[in-house]
């Protein structure tokens, strides 16, 4: 090995156990070969005389540092700086205008009760409403399916039992008074793990938060119950958000057994796909609702930062999380999306925009781009990517090549580090993160850790980075209404997670194995509905969305 990369290894490790000395003893002398040894750790050289001269200012900042740690704040309390990601100049739609559903009516129950499993909301929403088939019915359905399924799936960390059927009888009971709260009145549902639910355990996936019960609902779950929906169970998630191993296991993809569901909202992407509820809430900070929604052949919304309200949610990134719905498809991503988006006057970040979704919206009418480079370039899923793009040229779209800003956006990643660092800086400093199951370069304990180790003025000046994107997508916008991207293999993930476009995930075909593939469609901020209908054309004129893992659908 070169000898200088053996004494940059050394420095980065001597400059870590003098950092993580100064954690645990605030009392140890600051020198000028530790601020020496320490700055390799970042990559900046500092002569002698300018290292003396901090020393000073050191041990007044770690003072401060120290003082900070002591006030243990809780992964509830955000930061006082509110993130935005609307760019300079934009403006939007005010006024909300009736939405045009495609709701089915006359919808007849199946001959074999067990293809209930694998009905749209829209079409379980029709039987409930017309009374040929109750919540109280359909809830015990699904409970049914979670304990037959589930120990193949390891997809639910508690299942709401009692909570559930209260309210479904309640729901049965308003119906036959004459109250209908709308398409999701009765509907059974489940939930990621990282949502407060008053009188049950929030376990985060982690080890360290098993046990955890936060006494209050999240603001999601409550739109939900306002909605009539029903919450039959907590999915799985990777531990804090990440990837698909928590404390009970791993989460099966139900294509193939064999194979992780992917994350972190694995449970709630694996047990939709595999009926164990109509629909499922998910969130993202950079592709927890994009991945396991491709792993799984499910149908995934990630909206528009600042559109659902976050409160009483597990915070990873204050500046990236997003919560959405995991459906089978389109139409159902639009009509849970109705009922959780929108102020909560808890969540400062919520802007209050309208959503005008239009089913029937003509999309020979928009322009439509696509991403020229990532669709030439050879790819796993080139064939299955290829052919979405003549399903819309045969629908009469004219698509328009585009590109992405050029821009080295994974270096923007320190951003989500830094915020998640600071999220569960308890977690680092009790050495509770021993923990948790993973334990890999990659997992969270190593990654909270080295994140203690990025500058604040990096920080911000990364931020501005991010700034100067958000306004570079904002041009690449202005050209069309809506474009396609693979889901995978190019920087549009990590580059709208960012700048906080949203994005619909949806199957478009099988592999060599038989497990599924995706596509992905992107929106302009805040312009969820048309996004969203253009991806429900698509899928209308495919039927690769109705195809069910054959494990689950005897």
């Amino acid at each position: 090995m070169n000898k200088k990369i053996i004494l940059f290894l050394l420095g980065i490790t001597l400059g870590f156990i003098s950092a993580f000395t100064l954690l645990k003893n605030s009392d140890a002398p600051i020198t000028k070969a530790v601020i020496t040894k320490a700055s390799t750790i970042i990559g900046l050289e500092f002569t002698a005389a300018e290292a003396d001269s901090m020393i000073s200012s050191l041990e007044s900042t770690r003072n401060r540092l120290q003082t900070i740690r002591e006030m243990k704040l809780d992964n509830s309390v955000p930061p006082a700086l509110v993130f935005n990601p609307v760019p300079v100049g934009k403006n939007f739609e005010t006024a909300q205008h009736d939405i045009k559903w495609d709701l089915p009516e006359n919808v007849e129950l199946p001959q074999n009760r067990d293809d209930l499993a694998f009905y749209s909301v829209a079409k379980l929403s029709s039987l409930i409403k017309e009374k040929k088939l109750t919540s109280v019915e359909l809830t015990e359905f699904f409970l049914s399916r979670i304990e037959e399924y589930d120990p193949q799936l390891h997809a639910i960390v508690t299942v709401t039992r009692e909570r559930a059927l209260e309210q479904a009888g309640k729901m049965d009971e308003e119906l036959a008074r004459g109250m209908y709260r709308g398409p999701l009145h009765g509907i059974p549902y489940g939930a990621k793990d990282l949502f407060a639910v008053e009188g049950y355990k929030t376990t985060w996936g982690a080890t360290p938060f098993k046990d955890q019960v936060i006494d209050e609902t999240a603001t999601v779950i409550q739109k939900l119950d306002e909605a009539g929906a029903v919450l039959i169970a907590k999915t799985t998630l990777g531990a804090l958000a990440s990837g698909d191993v928590w404390f009970g296991g791993r989460t099966r993809n139900p294509w193939d057994l064999d194979q992780g569901s992917s994350g972190s909202s694995a449970g709630s992407a694996s047990g939709t796909s595999a009926g164990l509820f109509p629909f499922a809430i998910g969130t993202e900070t950079l592709g927890s609702i994009v991945s396991p929604s491709n792993r799984n052949g499910a149908t995934g919304l990630r909206p528009t930062y600042g559109r659902v309200s976050r409160h009483g949610a597990m915070a990873l990134s204050w500046t990236m999380d997003k919560i959405g719905p995991i459906t089978r498809n389109v139409e159902d991503l639009a009509l849970v999306f109705n009922a959780i988006y929108g102020p909560d006057g808890v969540d400062q970040t919520i802007i209050d925009l309208p959503f005008n979704y239009n089913a029937e919206l003509d999309i020979k009418s928009l322009k439509i781009g696509y991403l020229k480079s990532a669709f030439e370039r050879d790819y796993r899923t080139k064939k299955q990517d290829s052919l979405v793009l003549d399903v819309l040229r045969n629908l009469g779209v004219e698509l328009i090549p585009i590109e992405l800003p050029d821009v080295n956006v994974n270096a923007l990643r320190i951003i989500l580090a830094s915020e998640a660092a600071a999220a569960f800086d308890q977690l680092t400093l009790s050495n509770d993160d021993d923990m948790l199951v993973r334990q890999t370069p990659n997992a969270w304990p190593n990654r909270f850790r080295s994140a203690r180790f990025t500058p604040a003025v990096e920080y911000i000046n990364a931020n501005r980075a991010r700034y100067q994107l958000i306004q570079e997508m904002d041009k690449l916008m202005q050209t069309v209404d809506v474009y396609i991207t693979p889901s995978f293999g190019n920087s549009n993930l990590v580059t709208t997670n960012l700048t906080s476009h949203p994005t619909v995930v949806l199957p478009n075909g099988f592999d060599e194995n038989g497990r599924p593939t995706s596509i992905t469609f992107m929106g302009d901020l805040f312009d969820e509905a048309t996004v969203l209908s253009v991806a429900k054309a698509y899928q209308e004129a495919t039927n690769h969305h109705k195809k069910h893992p054959p494990l689950f659908s005897n």
